[in-house]
């Protein structure tokens, strides 16, 4: 057995190529001058094009599978514990919770360097020799400059240090609320995929909704939007990344999903009494 379908080896490579990534990106950040949000900016693009770099050297886009959920944690944990305060703690806390059960779920799905995610093999065939600038630009790039926009109002928050708003405990609830919801249906696929009889997923909050794991990914980065706009007032861009990263499951992560789903029979009585995300019917 090679190190690619060797699941520990592989998996150590990702996280060293992580670890190198994420100083990597320090370094970068020291080295630019100007506003913090563009030397963080300049820094998570240097992180992720190292990480395509690796992912290319791999042969597998999995490689960034976990920068999703890495990179926020990254940013925002060294600028809390440089000047502490409890609405900087309480916000790393709510992001750190999400971040910790994304990257498990990744991890906990993760089978080696040899397989690569169905998303990305089909926009490899789709894509043909405009491949590389796909994976660079679409499956790197794209959802890290989408992370980046989801968590500006964090940073914010940790370049202003406001003070703690009792209000701001509803982003706080929302965004946990939004991490639970993706624990409790991730929970529930891993169940289903382990012992399969039907060719739908209809039990537990699948029953209701299609996507209830993206529902939560949808809800957490609005919890963060609504806990920055509570502490330091609505400036337009601090619900730009909750809007776009709305915008991307609506029109591509879903869409993709559903075509893959729709080629099974019974699709169309399966999406009859359940709705892409919420789980309620609207007639």
């Amino acid at each position: 057995m090679g190190y690619r379908e060797n699941r520990f080896a592989s998996l150590l490579i990702v996280a060293v190529v992580y670890i190198l990534a994420i100083l990597l990106g320090f370094y970068a950040f020291y080295r630019v001058q100007g506003q913090i949000w563009l030397k963080i900016l300049v820094a998570d693009v240097t992180a992720t094009t190292f990480v395509f770099l690796f992912s290319c050297i791999l042969k597998n886009a999995s490689v960034y599978d976990p920068y999703w959920s890495v990179q926020p944690v990254a940013i925002l944990a060294p600028m809390a514990i440089n000047s502490p305060s409890p609405s900087k703690w309480l916000l790393l806390l709510m992001i750190t919770l999400w971040s910790i059960r994304l990257t498990s779920n990744w991890a906990y799905t993760f089978h080696g360097l040899g397989h690569q995610d169905w998303r990305y093999s089909q926009l490899h065939q789709s894509s043909g020799r405009l491949y590389p600038l796909v994976n660079f630009l679409g499956i790197h790039m794209f959802p890290t400059i989408v992370v980046y926009l989801c968590i500006l109002p964090a940073i914010y928050v940790m370049i202003e240090s406001p003070a703690f708003r009792p209000l701001c405990l509803l982003g706080f609830v929302i965004s946990v609320g939004a991490a639970t919801l993706q624990l409790v249906a991730d929970t529930q696929m891993h169940r289903y995929r382990k012992n399969r009889t039907t060719p739908f997923m209809e039990e537990g909050l699948w029953k209701y909704s299609r996507h209830p794991n993206y529902l939560g990914e949808i809800l957490m980065w609005w919890g963060v939007a609504v806990y920055g706009i509570v502490l330091i007032g609505f400036r337009w861009y601090m619900v730009l990344g909750a809007a776009v990263n709305n915008l991307m499951f609506l029109f591509v992560s879903i869409p993709m999903a559903d075509r893959r789903q729709a080629q099974k029979s019974g699709y169309e009585e399966y999406c009859k009494d359940k709705n892409r995300l919420l789980p309620l019917r609207f007639r």
